[in-house]
């Protein structure tokens, strides 16, 4: 149910994107693989949610996305798309869904859009990946760029780690964004790269919105793990997450309490069971013998 107090909104459209991009007003971005989190998403007034390949970690309890397939990632994004109507959604596109081919790559990208009623999808990536976004966004599908800490290619990074810190380095991830931008791409996002390379990112760029997470403060936008903001992934707490509830804590501390009160006989009360009449529980005892 709407909160009445929340007027309702209008579908959020790349239109809507880019005239934030032109007023200078950020654009405020969250990772979400369920219903019901969309659904508070949505009422928050989030402008874009990114069903991220991180469902296989936060969600599936895997070590790293790559055993995500597309499977899991279109049956999440579905339930994210009916929790959040109006949001702009984007499918991230899993290991190995988008690298074989170019036809691939629409293929899988126009399963998000067919099959889940997405507004765009992201891939990992930089020039050897432009190809890919080139014939999405030939398809009539809007597309995502990923550069600095891909996750899907951690292991050729050296881990999760910072990218980009050194200037040879640093001038790939510049290279890298000015090639996706050509290829198409209406957004990039910016992971784990150090604030002043973002900084210089996102002025260079022309028609195509820069979004940061942990990249610091001068791009278009910033995007948040969901699970890392309110302390509900127990592995680690990145150092790009800012804690903004412990979501985490509450809820460990309401299944002890669970735990607790029905080994003592606390839980149930009266107010959480239901009863019958007198009268129809003799009636009953009179069937049963």
């Amino acid at each position: 149910m709407t909160d009445p107090q929340i007027p309702p909104r209008k579908k959020i459209t790349l239109p809507y994107l880019f005239k934030k991009l032109a007023d200078g007003e950020p654009i405020t971005w969250l990772t979400c693989y369920d219903y019901p989190t969309a659904y508070l998403q949505e009422q928050a007034g989030i402008e874009m949610i990114l069903v991220g390949d991180s469902l296989g970690m936060t969600m599936l309890g895997y070590d790293s996305t790559l055993p995500v397939t597309m499977e899991d990632m279109i049956r999440h994004t579905q339930a994210v798309r009916r929790g959040a109507p109006t949001a702009f959604v984007i499918g991230d596109m899993p290991y190995m869904s988008y690298q074989p081919s170019i036809e691939t790559a629409i293929r899988n990208a126009g399963r998000f859009m067919a099959e889940c009623g997405c507004d765009a999808i992201k891939l990992e990536g930089g020039a050897a990946m432009a190809d890919r976004i080139r014939g999405i966004v030939d398809a009539g599908i809007p597309a995502i760029g990923h550069l600095g800490l891909t996750p899907q290619s951690v292991s050729a990074l050296g881990g999760f780690r910072v990218q980009g810190k050194s200037a040879v380095l640093a001038k790939k991830i510049v290279d890298d964004a000015k090639s996706l931008e050509k290829a198409g791409a209406f957004a990039i996002l910016l992971e784990m790269v150090p604030d002043r390379v973002c900084k210089l990112i996102t002025e260079r760029a022309e028609g195509c919105i820069i979004m940061s997470l942990g990249s610091g403060p001068h791009a278009h936008g910033q995007l948040l793990i969901y699970h890392d903001m309110f302390g509900l992934y127990p592995k680690f707490k990145p150092k790009m997450a800012k804690v903004y509830g412990n979501a985490g804590e509450v809820i460990l501390n309401g299944l002890k309490n669970y735990q607790n009160e029905v080994i003592a006989k606390q839980f149930p009360q009266p107010e959480n069971w239901f009863g019958m009449t007198d009268e129809e529980y003799n009636e009953l005892e009179k069937l049963v013998g």
